[in-house]
């Protein structure tokens, strides 16, 4: 009887040992180096890619974000704030329907298939059919409508693909230099700056392929239009 319960007294003692060095190691050493070396070496990502102005964070280089106008009286899609650079289309987005209590933006992809709304190669579909076809043409006419400006006229063929069309998560941060410049002479007239000036703001933005062969060129919408708002202050 005695040997039983010091044998499980023993049992109990190396199993609560066992307990406190795995939680001191698992739960304070390791998380505490990991921190540690991600602080270290990678600040900016292990913080989020955070972009600050003016001393205040105010987004990530990874998540996309809407420049748009304050809803009107009985709008329900706001317009385009059209002073700033336009990233890619969010068709992707929805808002939470389940939990009410909290305003939240859920993201994802649209689901349609790549000849939503096409017949035979066409794209006879109207903006209210919900097809990608339709979305595509709508963007397209909008693109070529607001980027239009005296002087200056945007054809349909001078839109990108990234203008019309929405990435996987709806949240993409980046636009193909072709969109950001297509955008120029509208920023420039809506801003008063000289539209060489806004190329050059387009040209010291544009980030290049990763290790000069993986992805494609881009700029970062929110980093632009950081640059822009600097800019404008200066006009």
């Amino acid at each position: 009887m005695n040997n039983s319960f010091v044998n499980t007294a023993r049992l109990l003692g190396a199993g609560l040992r066992a307990l406190l060095v795995l939680t001191l190691v698992t739960g304070v050493i390791y998380p505490l180096v990991v921190t540690g070396v991600a602080q270290g070496l990678f600040s900016s990502q292990a913080n989020g890619s955070e972009i600050k102005a003016d001393g205040k964070v105010v987004g990530s280089s990874l998540i996309g974000q809407a420049y748009n106008l304050p809803l009107k009286k009985g709008q329900e899609t706001p317009d385009p704030d059209l002073k700033w650079f336009q990233g890619r289309p969010a068709n992707g987005l929805g808002s939470n329907s389940m939990n009410t209590r909290y305003t939240l933006i859920l993201s994802g992809a649209t689901n349609l298939a790549g000849d939503s709304g096409a017949v035979d190669g066409t794209c006879p579909a109207k903006p209210e059919d919900g097809t990608l076809c339709a979305q595509v043409l709508a963007a397209k006419a909008a693109v070529v409508k607001d980027n239009s400006v005296p002087g200056h006229t945007v054809k349909p063929s001078d839109v990108p693909a990234d203008a019309v069309t929405s990435s996987g998560s709806g949240l993409d941060p980046d636009i193909s230099p072709a969109y950001a410049e297509l955008q120029v002479h509208r920023i420039a007239e809506k801003n008063g700056l000289p539209v060489a000036r806004v190329e050059k703001l387009v040209e010291d933005h544009t980030q290049g392929r990763t290790l000069g062969f993986m992805g494609e060129p881009r700029v970062n919408v929110l980093e632009l239009n950081i640059a822009l708002k600097d800019l404008a202050a200066k006009r």
